[in-house]
């Protein structure tokens, strides 16, 4: 039988005699802590991208990296966030977009489906003209979302595949996003990887945070392009290879947090609309894996932001919802962080504290890297 589990590939970042980093594959339970690669970079030149020079061989770049953590790169920091759907920005992660972006980091958001198959969960936009033109609309949404995150977005092309309901669960329909095999799946963020060059990717557990089909294949498809855009032997494309150095999985809608706004709610004096919440999660969370939470980002000064930009998807948010029923204040004060689980890392160890929590994405990616 088979071991259940995942495969990693870890990249040296001391060269291989042909100049490409050498790769070691492991298979790692499916639980196990983040795969953390500790390569002895020396100081001074250091590039994690791999390029290719003019006989077509793969080659590192050197450039100087600054010797004092916190010196100002050469180019921004970029932050690459992989969505299903219009929305999933706005509703994960979407605070510490804000931050960063704020704090000129470029960040993209790659959403994998246009969410043509989505429902209508705002009862007040549950009209004819809205219905017949779903697809144009949710793009429209999405449009003003990215303006109020203040970040760049490119949908990169599938079709919704829709939550199949019913017992038994009807088939998906044909062409659809969770449909099609992986390499098809992947390529538009392979390239979409090596043209941005992300130095750190944001995306769903192997859940997919819940189990729509769409959300298990972005899932599997930005493994994907974390572990193939630096080989220049796969996805031949018009972009130099290029490989992230942090994957990491939204760990959103975790009891911790919930039960610290309940009782923050509470500790006010108001109704608080998380009892329930916490009773789905006791059963939901049965048999399903729990991620620890490796890295807790301060992004409590935008929450407003990231409430508005829930609100500009129209279609899927009603303002009145629960969803903003705990206020502002009262969040800032329980819980301000949003929280991460750093499943891949190809950075020096010996520059992060690995007995501490993070509190950036970019930890041992701004003290060394500058691209």
């Amino acid at each position: 039988m088979r071991a259940r589990g995942r495969l990693v590939v870890l990249h040296n970042d001391l060269l291989a005699p042909s100049g490409y980093g050498a790769r070691e594959a492991r298979t790692v339970p499916d639980c196990a802590p983040p795969v953390i690669f500790n390569a002895k970079v020396p100081r001074g030149p250091f590039l994690s991208a791999v390029t290719i020079d003019p006989a077509g061989n793969a080659a590192r770049q050197d450039r100087t990296v600054a010797e004092e953590p916190g010196r100002p790169c050469i180019e921004p920091l970029r932050l690459m966030a992989v969505h299903a759907h219009p929305d999933d920005e706005s509703s994960k992660g979407a605070a510490t977009m804000a931050r960063y972006a704020r704090e000129n980091v470029d960040v993209l958001v790659c959403t994998l489906t246009g969410g043509e198959r989505g429902d209508i969960l705002n009862k007040a936009m549950e009209r004819p003209e809205i219905r017949s033109d779903l697809a144009r609309v949710r793009r429209a949404e999405m449009d003003r979302a990215r303006e109020i995150l203040g970040v760049q977005q490119r949908f990169l092309g599938f079709t919704d595949s829709g939550l199949p309901e019913g017992d038994p669960l009807p088939p998906l329909p044909d062409g659809c996003f969770a449909l099609q095999p992986l390499d098809v799946a992947a390529a538009p963020l392979v390239q979409a990887v090596r043209e941005f060059r992300p130095h750190v990717m944001l995306t769903y557990d192997e859940s997919g945070g819940y189990p729509h089909p769409d959300h298990v294949k972005t899932h599997q498809v930005s493994v994907e392009a974390f572990e193939a855009a630096a080989d220049p032997d796969r996805y031949p494309g018009p972009h130099e290879p290029w490989q992230p150095l942090k994957l990491y999985y939204f760990v959103s809608f975790h009891q911790a947090r919930f039960t610290a706004l309940h009782e923050e709610m509470l500790r006010r004096g108001l109704e608080s609309p998380f009892a329930d919440r916490l009773a789905w999660l006791d059963e939901d969370d049965a048999g399903r894996p729990e991620w620890p939470i490796t890295t807790r980002v301060p992004c409590g000064d935008y929450f407003g932001i990231r409430d508005q930009a829930l609100i500009a998807h129209a279609t899927q948010i009603d303002p009145e919802s629960s969803w903003f029923a705990c206020p502002l204040d009262a969040q800032q004060a329980a819980w301000p962080t949003e929280d991460y689980h750093l499943a891949r890392s190809l950075v020096d160890t010996s520059l992060v504290d690995t007995e501490k929590l993070e509190d950036d994405l970019f930890a041992g990616v701004r003290e060394r890297v500058c691209l």
